[in-house]
């Protein structure tokens, strides 16, 4: 039956299923020999493969992911930090609302406002890392401005995000599997929404005269 061929569905989804959870692991690994500091560069070094995962363009991913990992280092380490840093701050600010009697509501709408600029400010940006050379400054600044110019899918991408994280902590089980395939998860399913708005941009830029090539084995590009 062509169910169980080398090229049929089931084959295919063992093969993805096998990636994402080999893909994982490089991340948890990658984050952990830097006992934590060392997210960012595995978070960009995760994308690099996420993003040719989504078009099936994926070669051996633990070697894609160390090549990329040392190629990332200068640039996802502050990126990560970065992110941590922004995201701690609304955490603590949500934190203030629930433990200061008599808080301000002006205070909540801050965390949710704050919360909302920094989600734009870094959901594109380990996947623009990834794929093209830029300043840090102008790669959160980019990140912002995708997510502001594509606000429905955007917004569709924050939910489905929210719906991986409460499903992967209803009960053991699922826990259990988030351990195994949850990174990855969470990574492909930004890549799916930022390849096409990258492919977008590339396009544009290649009718203004601006040259790409998406030869996996290519440096990144610059944007």
């Amino acid at each position: 039956m062509r169910l169980f061929d080398i090229d049929g569905p089931l084959y295919r989804m063992m093969q993805t299923l096998t990636n994402m959870f080999v893909l994982s692991l490089c991340w948890i690994i990658g984050t952990v020999i830097g006992l934590g500091l060392t997210v960012g560069v595995s978070t960009v070094a995760a994308f690099d493969i996420g993003l040719k995962m989504v078009e099936n363009k994926e070669g051996y991913v633990v070697r894609q992911f160390i090549k990329s990992y040392k190629k990332n280092l200068k640039q996802g380490f502050p990126l990560g930090i970065m992110a941590a840093v922004a995201f701690y701050t609304v955490y603590l600010d949500f934190e203030l609302f629930h433990k200061v009697e008599n808080a301000s509501i002006f205070l909540l709408i801050w965390g949710f406002l704050s919360g909302a600029i920094f989600f734009c400010c870094f959901v594109y940006a380990f996947a623009l890392s990834a794929r093209y050379v830029n300043t840090l400054k102008n790669t959160v600044s980019n990140s912002f401005r995708i997510a502001t110019r594509y606000p429905g899918r955007t917004l569709l991408l924050a939910i489905i995000l929210a719906i991986l994280a409460c499903a992967f902590i209803w009960n053991l089980t699922l826990m259990f599997i988030s351990l195994i395939i949850g990174p990855s998860a969470y990574i492909l399913t930004v890549s799916m929404f930022a390849r096409p708005i990258f492919r977008n941009i590339e396009k544009k830029n290649t009718e203004d005269g601006i040259e790409y090539y998406d030869d996996p084995n290519e440096d990144k590009e610059t944007i």
